[in-house]
Parts: structure tokens; C-alpha cells; sequence
């Protein structure tokens, strides 16, 4: 092929998807040019995880001496980047959905974020000794924290839920999706996780945005916690439509557990390709069939 004939077609097929954009497709907004940058969102979690685990990202040898210093290096761009990237999010929002924030609130959300980091840390430190000692594969804490694709996942899973949990729009599925591209591990923002949480491999977990999982809950790879199939339109965004599982829960391979009211009761056991969509009562072990 010509260069000549190369250089038409390409033309041609421009002037087709710039005519393209005057349908009435939802896609076809210019607008949100003005929406966050992702790269920038996903640059300050680098910034708030390396704060967080401080020890196993540090260019740099580090003691009390200099901590805070190296500190200081992480949070400030995380700050920064977040507040800019929020902030577009909101004029967005406020022009588009016809929301109101206050005054300031991107400013005190990441503020309020960095505040936490002290808790969200002693949190993860929970989760991460939850896998070394749920693990006998695991040889050190160090191990866990470098190579567990769980750790990256739980890890954004924290940090973007207490965003979510502000009422930022937008920016904590970023950093959620962005952990389930590099992990497989896809758990919304919106999940209530408590401490101690492991994900044993971890990939093709699913998580949805309305579950509640207790303390000391173990899952194992391929489960889903879902939702039943809705639509939109029916309002079930409003409601609860993902299980609970409360605490000392195992949860092995490829389980499928769905529904707002499916309870899975303290200390139950559901073995490896299970279906359940009804509750189960405290201590329970379901093993081999479905619970309908």
C-alpha cells in the first residue's frame, strides 16, 4: 500500500468518526474532557500506598532520623493530585447531575483520608498477618506484602472505600478498578471489609458494592458475591443486593453466594463451587450442592 492511498483512507476514516460524535449517544460528550485524569488518580494511591508501606517502597535507607521526611515526600503529591483530580470531578458533577458539595470538600476529604492513614495501616497490618498465618506458603511478612496480588487489592479496597464512604464520586472506582486490572481481584469501594480480611490467591474474586463481611473472614479464589439480576430501573441501586458473611467465615474456590438477604452465619464453612442464595445459619458447612 501507497503512502498516498494510506494517508486517505486514515483521512477518510477520521472524517467518519468525527461525524460519528454528532449522534445522540450517551459516549458522544465532549464534556467530559473534564473529568479526572486517571493517571494522576492512580500516581497519588502510588504515592498514599508507598506512606502506607513506607519500609518495602523506600528508594532510600530509612530511620527516625529521616521518616518523616520520606513521608512527607508521599503525602503531599498524594494530597495534591487528589484535590485536583477531585475537584474536576466535581465541577463535572455540579454542571452535569445538578449536585451541590461545599465549599472546600475536596480539600477535606483528602485531608480526612490522610488523617486515617494511621488506622487504615493498622487495619491492613491485620490482613497481612491474616494471610501469613492462614498461609503456609507464605515464608515472611515481607513475602506477603511484595508478591500477594490480595495486598494490592485490599490495599486499594481500604484506601478508596473511605473515599466512597465521603461521598467522592467517581475517583474511588478508579483506584478499585485500577487494583482489579492488576490483580483480577474486583471488589467495590462500597463493601464493608472488616479486619483481618484474606483473599487466598485471590483471582476471579468479585465482591459487590453493598456486601458485609465481618472480622476474620477467609475467601479463596473464583467466588462471587453478588447480586441477583436487577436492573436500574427497578431502584434496587438503593437497596441491598449482596450477601453478608459475618465473622470467622471460609469461603472456598469458585462459590457463587447472591443476594441482599443472604446471610452466611459466624463461622460457617462453604465449600469450593457452591450456589447459594438463601442464608445459612452460624457454624453451618455446605458442601457439594446448591441452596436455593
Amino acid at each position: 500500500m501507497s503512502s498516498e492511498v494510506r494517508s486517505q483512507g486514515l483521512e477518510s476514516a477520521i472524517d467518519d468518526i468525527v461525524a460519528s460524535y454528532d449522534g445522540p449517544e450517551e459516549i458522544n460528550s465532549l464534556d467530559t474532557a473534564a473529568l479526572p485524569n486517571k493517571r494522576q488518580v492512580v500516581e497519588a494511591y502510588q504515592h498514599l500506598k508507598s506512606a502506607i508501606y513506607l519500609g518495602f517502597f523506600s528508594v532510600r535507607g530509612l530511620d527516625r532520623n529521616n521518616l518523616r521526611y520520606s513521608l512527607s515526600e508521599q503525602v503531599y503529591p498524594a494530597y495534591e493530585r487528589l484535590v485536583a483530580q477531585i475537584g474536576r470531578v466535581l465541577v463535572y458533577e455540579e454542571r452535569f447531575h445538578e449536585r451541590t458539595y461545599r465549599p472546600h470538600f475536596a480539600d477535606e476529604c483528602v485531608l480526612s483520608l490522610v488523617q486515617k492513614l494511621p488506622q487504615i495501616r493498622n487495619v491492613l497490618n491485620a490482613d497481612i498477618l491474616a494471610a501469613f498465618e492462614g498461609d503456609p506458603a507464605a515464608k515472611s511478612i515481607e513475602e506477603i506484602v511484595f508478591s500477594y496480588p490480595s495486598v494490592e487489592a485490599i490495599t486499594a479496597y481500604r484506601v478508596a472505600h473511605e473515599l466512597q464512604v465521603a461521598g467522592v464520586p467517581i475517583i474511588p472506582r478508579i483506584i478499585s478498578e485500577y487494583a482489579h486490572s492488576q490483580t483480577g481481584i474486583d471488589i467495590h469501594p462500597g463493601a464493608l471489609i472488616g479486619p483481618r480480611f484474606f483473599l487466598d490467591h485471590g483471582t476471579g474474586v468479585v465482591i459487590g458494592e453493598t456486601c458485609v463481611i465481618g472480622a476474620n473472614v477467609k475467601i479463596y479464589q473464583g467466588v462471587t458475591l453478588g447480586a441477583i439480576s436487577t436492573r436500574r430501573a427497578d431502584g434496587s441501586q438503593e437497596r441491598k443486593r449482596h450477601p453478608t458473611l459475618e465473622d470467622d467465615v471460609t469461603i472456598y474456590a469458585g462459590a457463587t453466594i447472591l443476594g441482599g438477604t443472604t446471610v452466611i452465619g459466624r463461622g460457617s464453612v462453604i465449600g469450593g463451587n457452591v450456589w447459594l442464595t438463601q442464608s445459612v445459619e452460624p457454624g453451618s458447612k455446605i458442601f457439594g450442592r446448591a441452596r436455593e
